[in-house]
């Protein structure tokens, strides 16, 4: 038992700091290939801090755990929202980017909705897989479009030290390929301690991926939205949030399914439900004056604990 929670400690810790060595490598050579800030933020910046529930989630596929991989996705959301976005807006009320409420979270709502219509037979298959990539495809280039159009909004996205690289452009390649065998080895460390664990416990795989595999591998958004919160980046933390979720959806799960069908057994509709629910609750509690206060901080927050209450019950 002991030996299976430093084998998921050890595994938390290769994943963070990969994802950080992939996001730095691959944005400096992104941006030495002469492409903008704005788009390195929208899309390598987003994907890097969603490459642990990536990885995570591919490993559990080609391993047979469906209710991992789909469960890190459902939990990692869940967490996303009412976790993190929670402590964000206890940290510092924050004001809202109107694209987000009119754009960014509809979408949201409208993917958390087509996922649960697509595991109402209880699993994923390719052509699902395939759908959810192009809806990624269709996100990424629809909010680019409108990034262009609309400048100010370059200042709300997060780059992270995008500054213009110095040095050997294959430092940068070594940065992206120590990240990506960190990303590899951590996951399976992950995994396979998430299924010892389980197993020793009595506990269904499913809630293991729901609850400490999603939460180790939010580790990276957790990080940016606390720091941009304490920072007075208000639009980054809730920005991180909601991007975050999308990709999770159409990038981890379309790309998981796509190299393994999966199952969803023991990720129930209540699990879905509380999902969606949270992205809806989104749209009135940012539409009141384009601001999230502490109070509804706390609401997402007891919403989670509560969540958790019935998962253990």
């Amino acid at each position: 038992m002991l030996e299976s929670i430093l084998l998921m400690l050890a595994g938390l810790v290769l994943l963070y700091g990969g994802a950080e060595g992939l996001v730095r490598g691959s944005a400096a050579l992104a941006l030495r290939f002469g492409i903008p800030p704005l788009i390195v933020g929208l899309t390598i910046v987003a994907l890097g801090t969603s490459s642990p529930e990536l990885v995570v989630s591919i490993q559990a596929a080609l391993a047979g755990r469906g209710a991992i991989a789909v469960g890190n996705v459902v939990g990692s959301n869940i967490v996303n929202i009412a976790v993190i976005l929670g402590i964000a807006v206890l940290i510092r009320a924050t004001a809202v980017h109107a694209q987000l409420v009119r754009f960014d979270v509809p979408i949201l709502v409208g993917c958390s909705v087509l996922l649960m219509g697509l595991l109402l037979d209880g699993r994923l298959g390719r052509p699902e897989g395939l759908l959810l990539v192009a809806g990624l495809l269709l996100y990424v280039g629809a909010a680019i479009y409108i990034a262009r159009r609309e400048p100010a909004a370059e200042e709300a996205v997060d780059v992270p030290e995008l500054k213009t690289p110095t040095g050997s452009p294959w430092r940068d390649v070594l940065f992206m390929v120590v990240g990506l065998g960190a990303l590899v080895v951590g996951a399976n460390l992950l995994v396979n301690g998430a299924v010892t664990i389980a197993q020793t416990l009595g506990i269904s795989e499913a809630v293991i991926g729901l609850t400490i595999v999603a939460i180790g591998t939010s580790l990276p958004e957790m990080a940016t939205s606390a720091v941009a919160a304490v920072r007075g980046e208000g639009d980054i933390a809730v920005g991180n949030v909601v991007g975050s979720n999308l990709f999770n959806i159409l990038a981890i799960l379309g790309i998981s399914t796509l190299v393994r069908p999966v199952t969803q057994a023991g990720v129930g509709l209540v699990d879905l439900a509380v999902m969606t629910v949270l992205a809806v609750l989104l749209l009135p509690l940012m539409r009141s004056d384009f601001k999230l206060v502490r109070w509804e901080g706390a609401v997402l927050l007891l919403v989670y604990v509560g969540y958790v209450v019935h998962l253990l019950s």
